[in-house]
């Protein structure tokens, strides 16, 4: 479907043509501008974009001052988002927001439904035990296909193996938070209104996931930190950042090829000196 007669069929009004964006690695992304508001059009994967709709809406609804686009729409291959205006960077409140999102406990690891990171299928049955979460449906899968696809060798998928299958000697289980899932820089814009998170890949497990993607690609600071650990900082937080940079490491190691092994088998390396 083209753009045109999707942004027809939300009953908008276009007033000029639309503007590419510069988007993600995966998906194509326009700015439209409409007698109702500047709007954001994204397309891909109906499938994928059913769920990033599914996971805006998740974390809008939680008791956290983040600011979270509206979702207008979902037309074929195209998802309509509010667009937001830019801002200064706010790391304080970045801290202070996430944490408010990752205060509230659920009852399970996982997501009521399958969804994707990237153009990665991302499986998310229930577990009750976050390490057998992070082992089944994060580890385990992505090792296996990277694997397959001889991005790695036999010897590296046995250490890997033996990383996940370690994780009840020092991991405590924990209650699941929810957790954008995605959460690199690129996916995090700082707007006039505040801190603001797109493109998510919602599911519920431990919150470090998202602070370890943040570090993964990028740097948040210390103010950052700072309030988000708000003086409760686990001990073995380099331990926990190794572990939960693993899962994104080999996503992108299968997405986009051997250029992320090196940094893959520096956080196994990481993990193993433990």
């Amino acid at each position: 479907m083209q753009l045109v007669q999707a942004i027809e069929q939300l009953g908008l009004d276009l007033l000029s043509p639309p503007r590419m964006m510069s988007g993600g690695d995966i998906a194509e992304v326009r700015l439209v501008e409409t007698r109702q508001g500047l709007v954001v059009a994204k397309r891909d994967d109906p499938g994928r974009l059913a769920g990033e709709a599914e996971g805006l809406r998740a974390l809008a609804a939680q008791a956290s001052p983040l600011v979270i686009p509206e979702v207008i729409g979902l037309v074929g291959p195209w998802l309509f988002l509010e667009a937001l205006e830019p801002g200064p960077p706010q790391p304080v409140r970045l801290g202070e927001g996430l944490r408010a999102l990752h205060a509230n406990d659920w009852p399970e690891h996982g997501w009521v439904r399958d969804n994707a990171c990237g153009r990665t299928p991302q499986p998310n049955t229930h577990c009750r035990d976050g390490r057998e979460f992070q082992r089944r449906q994060r580890l385990l899968p992505l090792t296996e296909l990277a694997t397959r696809q001889g991005l790695l060798s036999e010897g590296e998928c046995v250490r890997l193996v033996a990383v996940a299958d370690g994780l009840e000697t020092w991991l405590s289980d924990a209650p699941a938070s929810l957790v954008h899932g995605d959460l690199w820089s690129g996916n995090l814009l700082y707007s006039s209104r505040g801190p603001a998170l797109i493109d998510p890949a919602v599911y519920c497990h431990y919150p470090e996931v998202d602070l370890a993607m943040l570090t993964l690609f990028g740097a948040p600071g210390d103010d950052f930190f700072d309030a988000y650990w708000n003086g409760s900082a686990p001990h073995d937080w380099p331990r926990r950042e190794a572990l939960f940079q693993l899962y994104p490491l080999l996503n992108h190691l299968v997405l986009f090829g051997a250029a992320y092994r090196g940094r893959l088998l520096s956080a196994l390396t990481l993990l193993e000196a433990y």
